[in-house]
Formats: structure tokens, C-alpha cells, sequence
């Protein structure tokens, strides 16, 4: 395929959409669920199938997004020269950085004081195309193969001694592990490091290279290849599931009954992501490329919307939950003096407070449909107004 003759793939919107759509269900539980700050959705000991299912499906959101971003920033800058594509994504990581910070953060917290700054998925994705960009000005080669070591190689941390103290283990923390790391900057002010930065660096870059996919076949060739890369990816998750030994901190184990040993069984890591969870969340999201090519529904065109604005959507998509969340709080009979919360920096998200699992997938189900027509909105107006070179950061 030329690069001149190359189109959007609607393949990649869709399923970035559909990702986005799922998302939400997490944040949405993250503050409506009763027992979201004081349970462990994860925890066979305590969880119920429905509510493990609820956290676990989110499992495929950050790195299938990642995955892609990485593949729409090889296609975004397919047609510039070398240098004014990395230039761009230097630029763009540095700006994702800045929103995390100060937009993102205020959205999940409501506090100006910023008394906790998280950095999460948007971090790594910033730090990940600055990366990129560094890595584009040697060799394409030398994106595929530090992205083939940070991806399968990360999980060696698990067998080295970390110290326990000391700039060493921040550093270890927040490039390879970065399990909720907490780092005091200022009195009463921290910095949590949600994702550790190398290991979803290696994936953004796994997905710059399996670009040529989509650029140098044809659809027909594509659905192939996407087909045995997705089985192949699966079937790589499984053994080293049954090997029980390499690619994932914890081991499954047999339980009490059958159904709770699939869910041991497909229970991995995303903090840090090993690679088992790359590989159970990114083969079956190939398998999805695959089967979406050719394929236009009301469905597809539905998750489209979300797919071709991601950044704007995700980015709304915490003011509304967050505004929505005040809105009950001061409906459920809370006060001033419970905004400020003891175990979570959720301002106006109270440790006991929260609704049932129900109320919260009827929320995240009324949130999804009204985002639909700003994101319908803004898609139609990046569409008119390609040559303003501000959208390309958004």
C-alpha cells in the first residue's frame, strides 16, 4: 500500500472505542462502588464472579490503548520526514505529561491544592512517545528490539532484591514496578506512581512496529496477520500461564472450585503489567482487529465516535463521573467536613459511601451515552479543521 494512497483505519477506532467505552466502567465503579475503597475486586478470598469480571474485563483498556497509540503514531507520521515526526512526538509526550498533572489529576481528585498528583496511564504514554521520538532518529530496528526487551524482559525485576529505602528504589519503583509507589515531594503533598514507565514504553513501541500491518499490506493480508499474531499471542499467554514460573509475579493456583480456578487462572499483574497480561490482553485485542475489518454495523459505528476523539473523551469523562459523584455525595446527606477523605485522595468520595454494582453499571451506561454527542460533535469538527495544528495534541 503507498503511503500516499493510505486511509484512516476504521478497524483501529473501532476497537479503540470499544476500549474507551469499557473504561469507563472502571472509573465509574472506582467511585460509586460501596466496597471500591475498602475491597479488592481481584481477591478470590472476598470477590463475587460478577464483581471480578467488572474489574477484570478493564484489564484490556490500558494496554490495547497504549498498543495503538503506538501504531496510530507510526501512522500519523508516516508522511513526514524523520525528523519532524520525532520532533512531534517529543513534543506531544512532553504536553501529555503536562496534562496528567494538572488536568487529569484535578479530574480524578477535585482538589486545587493538588495535594496528591497521580500519574497513570497518560504518563506512560507521554514518556513512552518521547521515547519513540529519541528511538526514530537511529533505526526503526532499534524501536522493535528495545521494545521486545522491555516487554519481555521486565518481569526479571520479580528476581532481584530491591532495596528498601533510598533513591534507588524510587527510581526501581517508577521505571519497572511502581505498585501505587507513594513519593513525598512537600509536606502534605505526594506524587503516586500508578504505572511503572519501561515496561508500557516496551508495549507503545511494540505497536509502532507492528505498524507495517497496516502499512505495507493490504486489508486481505492484514486480517491474516493480525489473525495468526492474535492466536500466536494468545497461545504465548497460556503456556506461560500453565509454566507458572516466568512472566507474572504470582502463580495460579487451584481453588475451590473450577470457576475460581479460571479466574486464578486468568488473574495477572497490570501493576506493573507482566508479561502475561500483555499477552492475555493484547492477543485476544489482535484476534479483534482481525474480525472488525470489513465489519460496519450500528455497533462499530457507535464505538467509532469514541475511538477517533479518545483524548477528549477521556479527558471528560472524569469531570462528569467527579461532578456526578458531588452531586450524590451532597445528596446522600454528606458535609463539608467529609470532602476531604481518609483513604483515598477522591475529594467528596467518603470510604463507606457508594451505590450497588447495578447502580453502578446504570451509571456508567448513562455516562457513555451522553459523551456520545460531544464526541460526535468534536470528531466532526477535527474532521473540518485538519489544518489547525493544535488539534494534533489533542
Amino acid at each position: 500500500m503507498q503511503l500516499n494512497t493510505l486511509k484512516r483505519i476504521e478497524s483501529i477506532d473501532v476497537l479503540r472505542g470499544i476500549v474507551m467505552i469499557i473504561m469507563a466502567l472502571d472509573h465509574t465503579r472506582d467511585f460509586f462502588h460501596v466496597d471500591a475503597v475498602t475491597g479488592n475486586p481481584l481477591d478470590l478470598t472476598t470477590t463475587t464472579p460478577i464483581l471480578f469480571f467488572t474489574r477484570w474485563i478493564t484489564h484490556f483498556c490500558a494496554p490495547v490503548f497504549v498498543f495503538l497509540t503506538g501504531v496510530s503514531a507510526a501512522l500519523s507520521g508516516c508522511k513526514k520526514i524523520k525528523s519532524e515526526a520525532s520532533g512531534f512526538l517529543i513534543k506531544r509526550g512532553l504536553w501529555l505529561l503536562l496534562v496528567e498533572i494538572f488536568i487529569i489529576t484535578l479530574g480524578l481528585t477535585f482538589d486545587p491544592f493538588y495535594n496528591a498528583i497521580i500519574l497513570q496511564v497518560i504518563w506512560v504514554i507521554g514518556l513512552g512517545m518521547i521515547l519513540l521520538g529519541i528511538l526514530m532518529r537511529i533505526s526503526t530496528r532499534a524501536i522493535l528490539v528495545v521494545g521486545i526487551i522491555l516487554a519481555f524482559g521486565h518481569d526479571l525485576i520479580n528476581y532481584i532484591s530491591i532495596p528498601q529505602s533510598g533513591l534507588k528504589t524510587d527510581l526501581i519503583n517508577i521505571f519497572f514496578t511502581a505498585r501505587f509507589y507513594i513519593v513525598p515531594i512537600a509536606p502534605q503533598h505526594v506524587i503516586i506512581f500508578l504505572y511503572a514507565i519501561l515496561p508500557w514504553a516496551g508495549l507503545l513501541l511494540l505497536g509502532y512496529s507492528a505498524s507495517v500491518w497496516f502499512i505495507n499490506y493490504s486489508p486481505q493480508q492484514r486480517k491474516k496477520i493480525l489473525a495468526i499474531a492474535g492466536f500466536f499471542v494468545t497461545a504465548m499467554f497460556i503456556v506461560l500461564r500453565l509454566i507458572n514460573h516466568y512472566g507474572n509475579s504470582i502463580p495460579f493456583t487451584k481453588q475451590s472450585t473450577f470457576g475460581y480456578t479460571i479466574l486464578s487462572f486468568i488473574n495477572t499483574d497490570k501493576y506493573p503489567p507482566s508479561l502475561q497480561y500483555m499477552c492475555m490482553t493484547i492477543g485476544p485485542a489482535l484476534l479483534l482487529l482481525a474480525l472488525l475489518e470489513y465489519r460496519k454495523n450500528i455497533f462499530t459505528s457507535f464505538a467509532k465516535i469514541y475511538g477517533q476523539v479518545p483524548f477528549f473523551y477521556y479527558v471528560l469523562h472524569f469531570y462528569i463521573l467527579h461532578m456526578l459523584l458531588v452531586i450524590t455525595f451532597y445528596a446522600s446527606g454528606y458535609g463539608a467536613k467529609n470532602i476531604v477523605p481518609k483513604s483515598t485522595p477522591f475529594f467528596f468520595r467518603p470510604d463507606n459511601s457508594g451505590f450497588s454494582l447495578g447502580i453502578v453499571y446504570l451509571i456508567w451506561i448513562s455516562v457513555v451515552l451522553v459523551l456520545y454527542f460531544p464526541c460526535r460533535w468534536y470528531s466532526k469538527y477535527k474532521l473540518a479543521n485538519k489544518q489547525k495544528w493544535w488539534l494534533h495534541y489533542l
